[in-house]
């Protein structure tokens, strides 16, 4: 397994991922999407192959895992990737419905 796998599972903040990889990011852009791009950073992950890799390959496919999930929300027009977002249905009460 990479080096690299073994350090990422010890950190604990969005933070502490983007600093082990040297990814830039913005502190706004983050605290509002955080979960929605470590989880984009998971789902962009094909650990099967990283955990094949060298240490220098395992490093860059992380690092491009976790831009391409930063980046998809840095605009502000991530998608939300979680199943409550999915399932949310929306309400409809007609206006004869309602009483005075």
């Amino acid at each position: 397994m990479p080096a690299i796998l073994d350090h990422l599972s010890t950190l604990s903040s969005a933070e502490q991922f983007f600093a082990a990889l040297d990814v830039a990011f913005d502190p706004q852009v983050l605290a509002v999407n955080r979960l929605h791009v470590l989880k984009g950073f998971h789902d962009r992950l094909d650990l099967t192959a990283v955990e094949a890799m060298d240490d220098t390959q395992a490093r860059a496919a992380c690092q491009a895992a976790l831009g391409a999930a930063y980046a998809a929300h840095a605009g502000g027009k991530g998608e939300k990737n979680f199943k409550v977002f999915e399932r949310a249905k929306q309400a409809f009460v007609p206006l004869s419905h309602l009483t005075f």
